[in-house]
């Protein structure tokens, strides 16, 4: 069989069982069977595919995903992230949309923290924008900054899709996870300024706050520094043993955890239950990752194996592009994908065929990775898939309409966009840290 009847076959197969709704890796799964039954010989092509499936997730590189998502489950279920909300929610004043400020600021420090986008939102979904729409804030300014913010969890550590995005490029995951600190933070101060601009010129859109309920002196900087300070501690610990080289990814994010749970316990927040809880969804998450990771490895083996790794490359190469275009290409196929599939799904699909190209192009491949990480954080927000727009459509009223979710986060989408382009050509906003390691 030539390579374009196999890429055929095994892309036809893969877009049929999702359409038909087998769920992602379930349907990777089905597709690894038959191309590993067809390709690599029947009964010894399934052994094979039982082998490589095993290797894949044997990995130690591996091992910093159950880690990161337990540091933010830890602080998730025991309460602490709430209350960091509220303190620098105190702490916040005499600003432009107040509450909206918060919810970037609170939402930057809790992505530091947790890693996970879906729990970003729903948390301050279900905190934040009750208390918005009961003061009278305008549903675009206040259901936008929560949904944009949620998604810079993917970028700043401690990131799980990162270390997903690493292992499955081959990119170095302690560079990878530094390298999105700078644009995390740059997106995030680019939200803030488009609200403070937007709430200033439309005061209407977010009432003033009630001038007697402020807070001043010590009563308004000390929840800060009780429920905050000592919080992103633990961020300075992940991360700052990262860049300095003390500690690998696997280490880092084995100090994170440790330090969170320890983080409840002076808090007197831990609990058994809370515990509990945690390990539990750290066991869902983590299966569901790894079982993805088993599907997406082995899938990538066989385009590689059939041919149609090298077909692509070769039809591709034959253009003469230049680096660039090579980026503008794979940037703009994720931008159209991330409208209708989710982002591990896009990792599986474009990774096979991305790496390669970029490597044979000599790409730098920390640069491509974080701009991919944009790229992919934008499908949480760009409509009909949009995962963030649906989570905030669970949250919110039941009189919001879902063409109003996805009005009010369309100017983040062109910030988000504007940073991508600024990464491009200014290619030290992601490697500038890393190369600090070296």
């Amino acid at each position: 069989m030539d390579w374009q009847s196999a890429l055929t076959l095994l892309l036809g197969t893969l877009f049929v069982l999702m359409l038909i709704g087998v769920p992602v890796a379930f349907a990777f799964l089905g597709v690894n069977l038959l191309g590993a039954w067809i390709f690599m010989g029947g009964e010894a092509g399934i052994s094979q595919l039982v082998r490589n499936s095993i290797q894949s997730v044997s990995s130690f590189s591996l091992t910093p995903i159950p880690l990161f998502i337990l540091m933010g489950e830890v602080l998730f279920h025991t309460g602490l992230a709430y209350r960091a909300i509220n303190a620098i929610e105190r702490l916040i004043a005499r600003v432009p949309g107040r509450l909206s400020v918060v919810s970037v600021v609170g939402g930057t420090v809790f992505a530091t923290l947790s890693g996970s986008t879906i729990a970003n939102t729903a948390m301050m979904g279900g905190t934040l924008l009750p208390e918005m729409m009961r003061r009278g804030y305008h549903p675009n300014i206040a259901m936008g900054p929560i949904m944009a913010v949620g998604g810079i969890a993917m970028l700043i550590p401690p990131s799980a899709l990162a270390v997903m995005l690493g292992s499955l490029a081959g990119i170095s995951i302690s560079k990878l996870l530094i390298g999105g600190i700078i644009p995390g933070l740059l997106m995030a101060l680019l939200f803030l300024g488009y609200v403070v601009v937007r709430c200033k010129i439309s005061p209407e859109m977010a009432p003033a706050d009630d001038p007697s309920q402020r807070v001043y002196g010590w009563e308004k900087w000390k929840p800060f520094f009780r429920d905050v300070v000592p919080l992103l501690g633990i961020f300075v610990a992940v991360v700052g043993s990262m860049l300095a080289g003390w500690a690998s990814p696997t280490e880092s994010a084995a100090i994170g955890a440790v330090a969170a749970t320890i983080a409840t316990m002076c808090y007197g927040a831990f609990t058994l239950q809370s515990f509990y809880k945690s390990l539990i969804e750290t066991a869902r998450i983590s299966v569901i990752i790894l079982f993805v990771l088993i599907a997406s490895t082995t899938f990538s083996q066989l385009l590689s194996f059939s041919g149609a790794t090298s077909g692509l490359l070769g039809i591709i190469t034959a253009y003469d592009l230049s680096p660039f275009m090579l980026i503008i290409g794979m940037l703009l196929i994720l931008l159209v994908l991330g409208c209708i599939i989710d982002q591990v799904s896009m990792m599986m699909i474009t990774l096979p065929f991305f790496m390669p190209l970029a490597n044979a192009a000599g790409i730098d491949p920390v640069w491509l990775g974080v701009m991919l990480l944009v790229a992919m954080e934008l499908g949480l927000l760009t409509p009909p898939f949009g995962l963030l727009c649906m989570v905030m459509q669970s949250v919110a009223p039941p009189q919001i309409r879902l063409t109003q979710i996805y009005a009010s986060v369309f100017p983040f989408i062109v910030i988000e966009v504007l940073v991508i382009a600024l990464i491009l050509f200014l290619p030290w906003l992601a490697i500038g840290l890393p190369r600090l390691m070296m």
